[in-house]
């Protein structure tokens, strides 16, 4: 049990640092909605969500107020909406995006951020439901607002469907054209993953997966701005004291989330399952991964060394972490997501930060290329071979790797897409011109690696 007073050594960090609970993530089973008809399984899907949510909302606003710590985010993660898919008498693009606009109406009801779980896990093979919902999901990410979408192309065990690679290089692209009168914004609530994890809080890949439970509260931790403040104190010291600071700050930080979470799961009735200490940065000044990076002693993020500090800090933020919670878990590391971080935006506008250094950078932190706003006119095989890339990395690394890359219609190198809140400003990072059609076009699977056989 957390004494609630062990919040108060954080109240200068919410004052001062940007400190917050970045999200209160309910995740809700929808296999028992399964069925043959649509108009059923919508009606079942609605009233499951809007009876086991109805209160998360004011609940995180009560937990806010009581305890003076702010949380920015309240969302909702349901089982892979594929599973409902594969279960109707004839799946149809149609009829997924209907369910989509169904799951849309769900979230405004209860007020909640977004919704993720419009997902297909297809590592290793497609159902015709995957198949068919994947084909679905411009339309359907075009058709609402709160809906998030996410794709699993590969995993350590399974090798990396490429099949499924080519499949989403076309449905990015696609999904940027449907919605180019908004710079491609689509593909902002679409992420294409290697070895997802089943118990993720943060927009836009989470879902609740199959070894989950019928509901459970995760909360997702952050604080940039609280770790850059702390290492501001030891300027000049060896990177032993750094990664012990922040270690304890991390744990500090966890420890936070840690009574949100247990607060939320009591007062709603649902079992806790695990916080995520991640760092997830904002556009706020003063809120970004970069600068700590920057404050380690680097002259700019993307400079030479900063995977080496990327490393320390990712590291340390884990130990620090799981010395607070028993139950961490989602995706525990640092995100570096371009558009979404004041420090990212800079490093890329200058030229520092490059898609093939931050390639470099995912080996050792947590998701990966991130938030990346491409030229318009970049093919789709192009986009598929940075998703193979990624996958490649998360595969043989025995880690989760993702891919949120935004082909902004009728924009070039050097512009600049404004997403507003949490999302940013994405400056347009030039790409590789030579093709990977040819490699694209093959298809198959690449095999799983030699360590995937533990047993």
């Amino acid at each position: 049990m957390i004494n609630p007073f062990e919040i108060l050594e954080t109240i200068n960090m919410i004052d001062h640092e940007n400190l917050d609970i970045r999200t209160i993530t309910m995740g809700i089973s929808l296999r028992s909605c399964a069925g043959q008809d649509i108009d059923t399984v919508c009606k079942k899907v609605y009233d499951k969500i809007t009876m086991y949510a109805k209160d998360l909302v004011k609940t995180g606003e009560d937990i806010e107020r009581q305890f003076g710590i702010p949380i920015i985010n309240k969302r909702i993660s349901v089982t892979p909406i594929s599973t409902l898919i594969d279960a109707l008498d004839e799946p149809t693009v149609e009829k997924c995006v209907q369910l989509a606009k169904t799951l849309d109406k769900a979230a405004k009801a209860v007020g909640v951020n977004f919704l993720g779980g419009y997902t297909a896990l297809v590592h290793k093979g497609y159902t015709k439901g995957e198949r068919v919902l994947i084909e679905s999901i411009p339309q359907a990410l075009a058709a609402t607002e709160l809906v998030c979408s996410s794709v699993n192309i590969g995993s350590t065990r399974a090798g990396i469907n490429m099949d499924a690679v080519k499949q989403m290089g076309e449905t990015v692209k696609k999904a940027a054209e449907i919605t180019a009168d908004k710079n491609g914004f689509a593909c902002a609530k679409l992420v294409v993953f290697c070895n997802a994890v089943e118990d993720n809080p943060f927009m836009a890949g989470a879902f609740l997966g199959e070894g989950e439970g019928e509901c459970v509260i995760n909360v997702g931790v952050s604080g940039p701005g609280v770790v850059k403040c702390a290492l501001e104190k030891v300027r000049g010291k060896d990177f032993g004291v750094v990664a012990e600071t922040v270690k304890k700050t991390a744990f500090k930080i966890t420890r936070m989330g840690q009574l949100v979470a247990q607060e939320a799961s009591r007062r709603l009735g649902v079992p806790f399952g695990i916080v995520d200490l991640s760092l997830a940065p904002t556009p706020a000044v003063g809120d970004s991964v970069a600068y700590i990076l920057e404050e380690m002693g680097l002259e700019k993020c993307g400079a030479h060394g900063t995977t080496a500090a990327l490393a320390l800090l990712n590291d340390a933020v884990k130990k620090g972490g799981v010395m607070a919670s028993g139950y961490v878990g989602g995706l525990s590391g640092a995100f570096i997501p371009v558009s979404e971080d004041a420090g990212m935006i800079a490093a890329a506008k200058c030229g520092a930060l490059t898609i093939e250094k931050l390639e470099a950078m995912t080996c050792v932190c947590s998701v990966g290329l991130d938030m990346i706003v491409i030229p318009g006119d970049t093919p789709a095989s192009t986009i598929s071979a940075i998703i193979a890339d990624e996958a490649a990395i998360g595969m043989i690394n025995q880690k989760t790797t993702a891919v949120r890359i935004i082909p902004a219609p009728g924009l070039k190198e050097g512009d600049e897409v404004e997403f507003g809140g949490l999302l940013g400003t994405g400056p347009v990072m030039p790409v590789k011109p030579y093709l990977s059609d040819e490699f694209i076009a093959r298809g198959g699977r690449i095999p799983a690696p030699i360590n995937s056989l533990k047993n």
